[in-house]
């Protein structure tokens, strides 16, 4: 089953996607879908790239499980702006009627839509943005992370500053809300101190005033969080500047998509991730795989977010109908499907405790990607765990 929404919404991707979609949401033979999902993300503008990678990501699940599996699916494109993706998650609730929603690339916009959502008895699961409000006292029975709490990954690269001797990092990230998380949450296991720490604007890409900053102060090490096109423009831009100090972020300004793009700058750069590539198990081989011979490149993070999305709700549905609210959190909770991470378990919060990794950017041929060359946190669970009443 596709709706018409999907397909006004889909034409810009053409014919093939449209065909995707309708293939990969067919309700099982004779009947209803078993359940309805809005899918808002972004897929145009700044950012796109990482929504179009988690609606991949999350739709090769959804084909994969071919027409049994009974679910529809509507997507929507959020433009990255807080107030269309409330308009569009109210659409999903009040018109199309969905069951869950997810697909929300962006910490200000989940914010924005997730406690209504779920104040409305419907399912949210994040395939990215976790900010700590809604891990802590906002947390909530009906909302699931499956990506991981937004300090964890920056938090794992504090800790690996400590490993490699960094003394004095200077950091900066954009003043957005994954932004101030990402610095509380490097701080929070460095060991070191600051030679300087800035918030930049949200889309920047000039940054020759915070690379001015950096090469007059006295820092040993830098430490930055800039996703997408941010990070992009920043390291270029930092490479181009000569200054010869070590460099360590977290996976979302080294991942997949935008390595092509930063070329050589980011070699040999330490980053931390809960996924890559070649983290050994049949799941994620059979992923890596399949993602590439689908859609012609290498999986990035975000699409092995959106592909576990999807994993876990159709083995939530295998268990239990989502209009039993009851049954099917119940089944969401014990995230019985083969991860692309290998074990997956939820905290009392509903986020993921994990591994979180560092990798190295490094060149396979003419592609750069990440190898994994330790593993940072082992089994860890976010601080904020501690301030949500759920058990």
């Amino acid at each position: 089953m596709i709706s018409t929404k999907a397909k006004q919404t889909l034409k810009a991707f053409g014919a093939a996607s449209v065909l995707a979609l309708s293939m990969a949401t067919g309700a099982a033979a004779g009947g209803h879908a078993k359940a309805k999902i809005g899918l808002i993300t972004t897929l145009t503008g700044g950012g796109a790239g990482l929504g179009v990678d988690v609606r991949d990501g999350f739709m090769l699940a959804i084909n994969q499980a071919g027409d049994g599996a009974g679910v529809e699916v509507v997507i929507e494109d959020d433009q990255r702006k807080p107030d269309v993706a409330v308009k569009l998650a109210d659409e999903m609730i009040q018109s199309e009627k969905v069951d869950i929603l997810t697909g929300i690339i962006w910490s200000n916009l989940a914010l924005a839509v997730v406690p209504g959502a779920v104040a409305q008895g419907k399912f949210y699961l994040s395939p990215n943005a976790g900010p700590f409000q809604l891990a802590g006292k906002g947390c909530h029975e009906n909302y699931f992370n499956v990506a991981w709490q937004n300090d964890n990954l920056h938090e794992a690269a504090g800790a690996y500053a400590n490993e490699a001797g960094y003394k004095n990092s200077f950091i900066l990230a954009p003043n957005y809300p994954a932004g101030q998380d990402a610095l509380k949450g490097y701080k929070r296991m460095y060991g070191g101190d600051l030679a300087g720490e800035l918030y930049t604007k949200l889309g920047q890409t000039d940054y020759a005033a915070e690379i001015a900053q950096i090469r007059a102060s006295d820092a040993d090490s830098v430490f930055f969080f800039l996703p997408g096109g941010m990070g992009i423009s920043f390291l270029k831009q930092y490479a181009d500047s000569g200054i010869d100090l070590p460099v360590v972020g977290p996976a979302f300004s080294f991942d997949q998509g935008i390595l092509q793009a930063v070329g050589e700058a980011a070699l040999g750069v330490k980053n931390t991730s809960q996924w890559n590539k070649d983290i050994d198990n049949a799941a994620n081989k059979a992923f890596v795989e399949t993602f590439q011979a689908e859609y012609g490149r290498l999986p990035s993070l975000y699409a092995s977010q959106g592909f576990d999305t999807a994993n876990l709700i159709l083995s939530a549905l295998a268990k239990a109908d989502v209009k039993d609210a009851d049954a099917f959190r119940a089944a969401l909770k014990e995230a019985d499907f083969d991860s692309v991470r290998g074990d997956f378990k939820f905290g009392n919060n509903n986020h993921p405790i994990q591994d979180i990794y560092v990798r190295e950017v490094i060149k396979e041929g003419d592609v750069f990607t990440n190898k994994i060359i330790a593993t940072g946190l082992t089994d860890h669970q976010d601080v904020h765990a501690k301030d949500c009443a759920l058990q």
